[in-house]
């Protein structure tokens, strides 16, 4: 986190616009437009005058994450962070393929549709590159994901026994389920508030053939695709 960073931050918390943070400063508005925007960083007076209006220190404002010590409802330093702490590193945007929906309930023909690219954390894309999103139908599983999130479905990561997967039955119907799996017996379980979803269970004996799609690694929830 930069001193831009630090700075937009502090406005954030002491709720100051940039005009009355120049005053603070002693410095005009554009200039801290300036520093907010990366094109200049404040001299070391107007730091000491900041610092000292809102009882600061200097590093709160001049080093990485400063502004991270400051409580933003107490406006006061945190606590002591534990020796070796790190703060998290900010991504760079990442993006996965939305290729359709899925129903967490009875399965049925899969909708496939030319969805937008979505945006994901980078860490999330570099550890599924072949990962794609898929919007949630139906309350089968909304205990865990609600419906109409976007989950995260890796094709190259093979479900366990407990992993939430997208699953093809008999080639066409796909659903979201919890998979539990004996040597001769799949359960695909539910976990709904809705308790009139049941368990789907398919034997060795049933002539059912199930793909298992890939596991859910991720999901968006619908507010914050707003």
């Amino acid at each position: 986190m930069s001193i831009a960073d630090n700075i937009k931050q502090l406005r954030d918390i002491y709720n100051v616009t940039q005009r009355e943070l120049a005053e603070v400063a002693g410095v005009t508005e554009n200039a801290v437009s300036k520093w907010e925007n990366g094109y200049a960083e404040p001299r070391m007076g107007a730091i000491e005058r900041m610092a000292a209006c809102y009882g600061l220190s200097k590093m709160n404002i001049i080093e990485d994450a400063g502004m991270t010590l400051i409580d933003p409802i107490t406006k006061k330093p945190r606590s002591p962070l534990p020796k070796g702490a790190i703060f998290p590193r900010r991504s760079k945007p990442a993006f996965a393929p939305k290729l359709g929906r899925v129903h967490a309930g009875e399965p049925q023909d899969p909708e496939v549709m030319d969805g937008p690219m979505v945006e994901l954390p980078e860490s999330i894309a570099e550890a599924h590159p072949r990962a794609y999103f898929l919007e949630v139908e139906g309350d089968c599983m909304d205990k865990v994901y609600p419906e109409g999130c976007l989950i995260l479905v890796d094709p190259d990561r093979e479900p366990q026994n407990g992993s939430i997967a997208a699953v093809s039955i008999d080639g066409a119907d796909y659903v979201m389920r919890r998979l539990l799996r004996t040597s001769n017996t799949m359960v695909l379980a539910p976990e709904s508030f809705n308790s009139e979803h049941e368990d789907i269970v398919i034997t060795a004996a049933s002539g059912k053939t199930v793909e298992l799609a890939g596991t859910v690694v991720w999901y968006q929830s619908a507010e914050e695709m707003e």
